[in-house]
């Protein structure tokens, strides 16, 4: 293996092969992603959504409701909210622990605030699902149940105590089964809601973090590539001078006399031109300098140089290449992506083969598609129609070796960067197929 596909195996594992310290599934929640100015803010929004309500319940209905006590309530959590933005810093993102305290004090505001009007009479009680819907967007698992333990403790403790409300001389109360319904409600809308929230924020997350890894193997490849135009370009650039040398050092053998120390140090010199001109030779014919002809290449010459680096990783494995169309193999445009992309599904077939890899490369006037066919077991019939997506396994193998199907995703979203449209299926008999086609116009180099 070169050095190339070492350090992209290190970087970005493929298959069974991982870094030192492995990945990291996005499903492990991180706490840190809820910023404190977002809190801050929601908690001046519910401030004043508290303030209108009971200013119009009061003022504009008409009833009588403890104002001095809910007031001081919403201002103990005005003074909070002050506090918070004088002491700590806005743009921070907040800790488990912190994430807890502050959500934990809104939860148990409400709550006064609601016994205080009613309780779950009140219809207003929904809001207490607010505090924990926020924390499965953003904070991890442990926060999200014990919010939610303290959203249902309060709930149930207002089922039995609360203070009436004023909706009558003697006081205005629904029959307790209904209250017991109202609490069984809130408790199934406040479940369905985190974990819809919270799968949805994952999914979210796990996609956003699968397609920065693309990224960073697209720029660590096109780095690569970068290093070998750079090479060619100093080759270009020392073949002047080194020429130079060369033609003094000739001029001056003219002048001095054969055998001595001179013409040997000149003759010395001279071989050393030659070869530093075969090295520079060498680096310019790297292939990826940028020119027309190295930045095409036709197909057949494509599959065997995304196949060599793991044609001989396993002797008892095999790579066959068969080209099908009429004609000479099409020229395609050299991409990072497609040379990538390639070398990865090669290796996850080579990984998985019992004895033979077949590329299988045809054409037509409309499209070019290319089939990489194993005789390995297969995918996985259980995951085999989300393959491609990031963080699952795409072989039974896989799967209780932990692998995370990253690169397929990784493979799958670079060759469609490229125009291609990738599939993943099983043969009838045994053995993964992965299936690539191209719009002609989409693939094809520059005619040479």
């Amino acid at each position: 293996m070169s050095m190339t596909e070492k350090s992209r195996a290190t970087i970005f594992p493929f298959g069974s092969r991982r870094s030192d310290k492995g990945i990291i599934p996005l499903s492990r929640q991180v706490s840190g992603r809820l910023r404190r100015s977002t809190m801050v803010l929601l908690r001046w929004m519910a401030i004043a959504g508290q303030t209108a309500a009971l200013l119009l319940v009061a003022f504009g209905l008409g009833y009588q409701l403890p104002l001095l006590t809910c007031f001081m309530i919403i201002g103990l959590s005005a003074l909070v909210n002050i506090a918070v933005t004088v002491v700590l810093p806005l743009d921070r993102r907040v800790e488990d622990t912190e994430a807890i305290a502050q959500l934990g004090f809104d939860l148990v505001q409400l709550a006064v605030l609601l016994w205080l009007t009613g309780g779950m009479n009140n219809p207003f009680a929904l809001l207490l699902i607010a505090p924990v819907v926020t924390s499965a967007t953003t904070l991890s698992r442990p926060v999200l149940m014990l919010l939610g333990l303290i959203a249902a403790a309060a709930s149930f403790a207002m089922v039995y105590s609360f203070q009436p409300l004023p909706w009558s001389e003697s006081g205005f109360q629904l029959p307790f089964m209904f209250r017991l319904g109202s609490w069984f409600a809130l408790i199934i809308g406040m479940v369905f809601m985190s974990i819809y929230t919270w799968r949805s924020a994952r999914e979210s997350r796990r996609m956003s973090e699968a397609l920065a890894a693309t990224e960073s193997v697209l720029a660590h490849e096109q780095k690569l590539s970068a290093l070998g135009g750079m090479a060619a370009a100093a080759a270009h650039e020392l073949g002047t001078p080194l020429a130079t040398i060369r033609l003094t050092a000739k001029e001056m053998s003219r002048d001095v006399k054969p055998g001595t120390h001179m013409a040997e140090d000149i003759e010395l010199l001279l071989s050393q031109t030659a070869r530093c001109r075969d090295i520079l030779k060498q680096l310019g014919q790297r292939g990826d300098q940028g020119d027309i002809f190295h930045d095409n290449l036709s197909f057949d010459v494509l599959l065997e140089e995304a196949s060599e680096p793991y044609d001989e990783i396993d002797s008892r494995v095999t790579i066959d290449i068969a080209l099908k169309g009429e004609g000479n193999p099409p020229t395609m445009h050299r991409r990072a992506e497609l040379i990538y992309g390639l070398r990865n599904l090669i290796e996850n077939a080579v990984s998985f083969a019992t004895s033979e890899v077949v590329l299988t490369g045809s054409w037509d006037e409309a499209h070019i598609e290319l089939t990489i066919e194993d005789d390995g077991p297969g995918f996985d019939a259980a995951v085999r129609d989300r393959l491609g997506e990031p963080y699952i396994s795409g072989r039974a193998e896989r799967r209780k070796a932990g692998g995370l199907g990253l690169g397929l995703f990784i493979s799958k979203t670079l060759l469609e960067r490229t125009g291609a449209q990738v599939r993943f299926d099983n043969k009838s008999g045994g053995g993964a197929v992965v299936t690539m086609q191209w719009p002609k116009e989409a693939i094809l180099g520059t005619a040479t």
